[in-house]
């Protein structure tokens, strides 16, 4: 059987480099493209990598703001949808797209509280990134040959320890400093290897939807998280909130993930926690405290 093969735009960014190390191991073809070699803004960059490699399938994980320090990155919007229009108009050159959505389509101005994919459209999002994700889950939604795995709060080895929230109070128990959050407020948290897991159910098999919700389908709120890291740890570090009461909830309903996969199993967070903490102990000479 001939290895199919892959393209994963944003190799170099957390999922994307999560996806690449674990279907590296899977034994596919990967191409992971540095942007010298893939301007993924650059219609003509785009068409010529098609036109040189026979790819199989993409994964779009490329992305501009989502983050909380890139939450108002100017021409978000219009990056993001040149990257996916540019990719989009390439289709007759590979199988399928597995594109990285996010739940801020549903308008995070708002509580999101576990929605389902039926949920959506009932806002449009005003902020750039959230418009931009917006309008390529109604493109997939006329199209063939293209997932959208709608992406809630996923973390783990490798996200960007300065601002992501798990490795922070992580990075902070570790060097005995408090854990601080502007505000406590319920997400819906998952491992991001178990993302892969996802990706590559997917890639394996045609879904039986268009547009998944991605999350656990638990909630769980900061200070909970807080109270998992200090069990678990060798010093037990001050919570400090900054603003009382709780923020916009960030959670969605899984139920078609789960009728899609039934034997797919969440890791807990417990233990997600557990083997995160472990990671960034035994990696505690790379962390920058400096920055946390």
């Amino acid at each position: 059987m001939n290895k199919q093969t892959i393209l994963i735009t944003g190799s170099h960014g957390f999922v994307g480099r999560t996806l690449t190390n674990y279907l590296f191991s899977k034994k596919y073809n990967l191409l992971t493209p540095s942007h010298r070699e893939l301007d993924l803004l650059d219609d003509k960059s785009v068409d010529q990598f098609f036109k040189k490699h026979k790819i199989d399938i993409v994964i779009h994980t490329a992305l501009v703001g989502g983050s909380r320090t890139e939450e108002r990155v100017e021409n978000a919007l219009d990056s993001n949808l040149r990257m996916f229009l540019n990719l989009v108009r390439n289709k007759k050159r590979f199988k399928k797209m597995i594109h990285c959505g996010s739940g801020a389509e549903f308008d995070k101005r708002f509580p999101i509280v576990q929605v389902t994919e039926e949920d959506f459209d009932e806002r449009v999002p005003v902020d750039e990134y959230g418009f931009s994700k917006y309008l390529m889950s109604k493109y997939i939604e006329e199209t063939e040959g293209i997932v959208c795995l709608r992406i809630f709060a996923v973390f783990g080895r490798g996200e960007r320890y300065m601002y992501r929230f798990i490795s922070n109070a992580i990075c902070r128990n570790i060097f005995n400093l408090p854990i601080t959050m502007r505000q406590d407020v319920y997400f819906d948290y998952f491992n991001v290897n178990d993302f892969a897991r996802i990706v590559e159910h997917f890639i394996l098999h045609d879904g039986k939807h268009k547009i998944y919700n991605i999350g656990s389908g638990k909630r769980i709120n900061l200070k909970t998280i807080t109270k998992i890291i200090n069990e678990i740890a060798d010093h037990t570090s001050e919570v400090i909130i900054a603003k009382k009461g709780l923020n916009n909830e960030y959670t969605c309903s899984n139920k078609r993930l789960v009728a899609e996969i039934p034997d797919f199993k969440f890791t807990t967070m417990e233990d997600s926690i557990k083997d995160l903490y472990q990671w960034y102990k035994n990696n505690k000479k790379s962390i920058k405290k400096e920055l946390l």
